[in-house]
This record gives structure tokens, C-alpha cells and sequence, in this order.
């Protein structure tokens, strides 16, 4: 992918306490007939839903039923279209579904209909480059021209978004449901986060998943983007998607603190859960209770502590080891205090955290570059101690997992405020099996176990 500087109207960096003004509710299509088969669709429209991917919908519309939807768009091809029609009969408002052509799926050409079995057969070095280096692709049309996929798709991605913003003004508080392809939503989702390198492949999005997009106007920039969620899958009959050969590892924000509900800076303070706090641990752990667990870490805090051994009542026979590199970030002078405090004391660094947190040493504390170094060196040790068949359970903070995160996103500490953490939401990355490709973030802060498809979670104040 390109550089996340060269697409500047969706640029910029992220305030935590983002104020959404748009929201995107990306929806992928039900399990067609081609995905039971393991075809690749593409552009052709000879793939219809399943009965499967039918109920898939179903419970998709009923997820998004209590929201106030705005508008619902839609791919024209069959399975994306038929996904639509069927969930915006669940939604309280009567809208007009809105076929639009800039949400076709990518356009694999002489691969479409054919198997993965099959394309490695007649086109093993194309095949090769797809899995690996998908933008660098290269098919033919059929009057013998080249054309690269993913590269026509990202224009069209881009022409799309465009529509969007200047029909959904950020200006207006709006909630829009877009229902199209794998393909073309992960390059929607890239574009809005600046296209980190290889990100076509560090993210997963799962039949009638739901991903959930905060966009909000920036002084400087067109719009600024907060990832609120990723790949939601928790409404249909299996809640999680499914795991792979390889390890995994599931991601945990620890539950709520009074300070968090104050809006005061915790950071190393060590702040135990209040009761809503010990709550939402309790439904993390009901959420996870049929998960396969094999191993478990956290953050030394009474807070993550708290929260991981009520994850682990359901595994009563795994221990945790408390990890230093999974602190919460030192703020130094400014833990324990408003951020009302702060403004009156150190008004400038305040509003330098908020729009360049990469430039900013807390006052006796740490940089947000301190924090990413030792938290993704302690999540790689955790990664690589672990067998392909494990999986393992991670319970932090907001700025750890914001930076673990961004680092598995291809993104960069200028843009911690991207990524939301609710207390008590639930990530998952699959360790790659191919050193040369990046894990995937199958999953990101799931937390509809606590109320909802959106995360109402407490603000805080990091």
C-alpha cells in the first residue's frame, strides 16, 4: 500500500475522545454459494447467497435494528444487494436501499469461478504474489491490457468515500450502513487509516461481519478517523471467527475504574475496578467461556489482574504471569489529576498530546514512543513462546493495547488515537505462519458483550 501521508483528506492525527459525526457501519455480504465452495467471486454476480448467508443477514438487521440508520448502500452484485434488501427490513426507518457502483467487488478477472486449488495450479507465481504482495498483482483484461486489482480498487474505494463525506456531511451527526465485498471494504477501511504498508493482509473481515468506522471533521484535515471495531461477528451463531493452524492471542482492555468514569489520568496509579468494572469483567468472561484458552498474561495492575482472573474463572487450571512490559503508560506528574488540572497547568503539552502524542514527554514520565517500545517487544516475546495450537490471553490497558495495536496495523505512534479500547473489549490476532507476512487483526474491540453493536463504554482520559 502507499505511504498513509499521500491520502491527506483522511489524514491527520486522532483525538481519543473522538466526536463522531459519521459513522460507518461496514457490513460483508452472507455466505454465498462460491464461499461454501471456496471459489474466488470477484466481479461475476453468479454466486448467490446460501440459506446460511440468508440467516447471517437476518441477524445482522436485527444486530443494527436499535440504531438510527440514515442511509444503507450497497454493492449491485446479487449477494451484497441480497444482504442489504434483507437487513433493512429490520431497521426501524423505511429507507430506500442505494445500489451504488463504487462498492463492486475487486475485479480478479480470468481467477473468477476458479478455487484456490485451482489458481495455484495454472497461475502459481500470480498466486504467490496475491497472498504475499496483493497490490503488486498484475491480470490482464480481456483485450490483453494489464491492470493491477488492488491499485484500480483503492480509486474506486477513494471515488466512493469522497461521494460519502460530501453527501453525509461530518458536519451532521449520521449513521451509514455499507454493504459490499471483502475486498473492497478492507480497502475503504486502509483508506480511511492512511493505507499502512501491507495492509491489505494485516486485517480480516468475516461473512455479515460488522465493522464500525467514527469519522469527525479536524481543524486541518477534511476528516479525522477512530477504528471503534473490527470484523464483529458476535451476533451470529458462532460469536468468534474461527482460528487457524497457527497461535492465537486475545486482547483484553482491563473493566472500569472510577477514574475512568471521572475522566482522570490513571496511568501507573494502581486503581482496582469499581462494581460496573467487575461486571463487565464478568460478562468478558462469559463471553469467552467456550474459548479454548492456554495461557494467560497481564499488566501487574490490580485493575487488568482483576479482570483476567475473572476471565480465567472459567480456567481455573491456567496461571497468569504479570508482565512489566504491559504497564499502562507513566504519566508522571499528570496521574491522579482532571484533565481540567492539566489545562490550567500545562496547557500547551495538553493540546500537543491530543494532536501529536509521538512529540510529547509526560512531565516526569514516559513518551508514548517509551510505552510502544516495551509493550510490542513484550507482546512479541508472548507471541513467539507460543505452540501454533495455543491460544493465549492478554489483559492491559488502553495506551498499551493502542500501541500493540497500531503496531500490528502497519500504523505509527502519531496515530494512537485511531484505535479505541473499551474497558472490557475484546481483540484477537492470529500469529501469521509465514514469518515474511504480518499477523492479522481478525478482531478488534468487540463489545457487544457489554450492551450493543456500538461501544458505550466509558470515556476515560488517557
Amino acid at each position: 500500500m502507499k505511504s498513509k501521508t499521500t491520502y491527506s483528506p483522511y489524514d491527520g492525527h486522532r483525538q481519543n475522545n473522538l466526536r463522531v459525526t459519521l459513522r460507518l457501519l461496514l457490513v460483508r455480504h452472507g455466505l454465498s454459494s462460491f464461499n461454501s465452495e471456496q471459489r474466488i467471486q470477484g466481479r461475476n454476480d453468479l454466486s448467490r447467497l446460501t440459506t446460511e448467508g440468508e440467516e447471517q443477514a437476518l441477524r445482522t438487521g436485527e444486530a443494527l435494528a436499535d440504531l438510527q440508520i440514515n442511509a444503507v448502500y450497497s454493492s449491485p452484485l446479487e449477494r451484497a444487494a441480497k444482504t442489504a434488501t434483507i437487513l433493512t427490513k429490520q431497521i426501524k426507518q423505511n429507507h430506500s436501499l442505494i445500489i451504488d457502483q463504487g462498492l463492486l467487488e475487486i475485479d480478479l478477472g480470468p481467477w473468477s469461478g476458479l478455487t484456490a486449488e485451482e489458481i495455484k495450479e495454472k497461475f502459481p507465481s500470480d498466486y504467490n504474489t496475491w497472498k504475499k504482495q496483493p497490490n503488486k498483482l498484475v491480470l490482464k483484461h480481456e483485450d490483453g491490457s494489464n491492470y493491477y486489482p488492488i491499485e484500480e480498487l483503492i480509486k474506486q474505494a477513494k471515488e466512493f468515500l469522497d461521494k460519502i463525506l460530501q453527501q453525509h456531511s461530518p458536519e451532521m451527526d449520521k449513521n451509514v450502513v455499507i454493504v459490499g465485498h471483502n475486498a473492497i471494504l478492507r480497502c475503504l477501511i486502509l483508506l480511511l487509516v492512511g493505507e499502512p504498508d501491507n495492509g491489505f493482509r494485516r486485517i480480516r473481515l468475516d461473512n455479515a461481519s460488522i465493522s464500525v468506522l467514527n469519522l469527525s471533521p479536524h481543524q486541518s484535515k477534511l476528516c479525522t478517523t477512530q477504528i471503534e471495531c473490527l470484523n464483529n461477528t458476535s451476533h451470529l451463531t458462532t460469536s468468534l471467527p474461527s482460528k487457524g493452524t497457527n497461535a492465537r492471542l486475545i486482547l483484553v482492555r482491563h473493566g472500569e475504574t472510577d477514574w475512568n468514569l471521572q475522566e482522570r489520568f490513571q496511568g501507573q496509579i494502581d486503581i482496582p475496578l469499581n462494581n460496573n468494572g467487575e461486571n463487565q469483567a464478568k460478562s468478558t468472561m462469559s463471553f469467552l467461556k467456550k474459548v479454548k484458552l492456554d495461557k494467560a498474561f497481564s499488566s501487574p495492575l490490580s485493575r487488568p489482574m482483576q479482570t483476567a482472573k475473572e476471565i480465567l474463572t472459567s480456567h481455573p487450571e491456567i496461571n497468569i504471569q504479570a508482565k512489566k512490559g504491559l504497564l499502562e503508560i507513566g504519566h508522571g506528574l499528570w496521574e491522579g489529576k482532571l484533565e481540567s488540572e492539566i489545562k490550567s497547568n500545562w496547557p500547551e503539552l495538553l493540546q500537543e498530546w491530543k494532536d501529536s502524542p509521538e512529540k510529547v514527554q509526560m512531565p516526569e514520565g514516559e513518551s508514548i514512543q517509551d510505552v510502544w517500545t516495551r509493550s510490542v517487544k513484550c507482546w512479541a516475546m508472548i507471541a513467539n513462546e507460543l505452540n501454533p495450537n495455543e491460544t493465549a490471553l492478554v489483559v492491559a490497558h488502553d495506551a498499551v493495547n493502542k500501541t500493540i495495536l497500531c503496531h500490528l496495523l502497519g500504523l505509527t505512534p502519531a496515530d494512537i488515537w485511531m484505535v479505541k479500547q473499551g474497558n472490557g473489549g475484546v481483540t484477537i490476532v492470529d500469529i501469521s505462519n509465514d514469518p515474511s507476512q504480518p499477523d492479522v487483526v481478525t478482531c478488534l474491540n468487540l463489545t457487544s458483550h457489554l450492551g450493543g453493536v456500538l461501544d458505550s463504554t466509558a470515556a476515560g482520559a488517557l
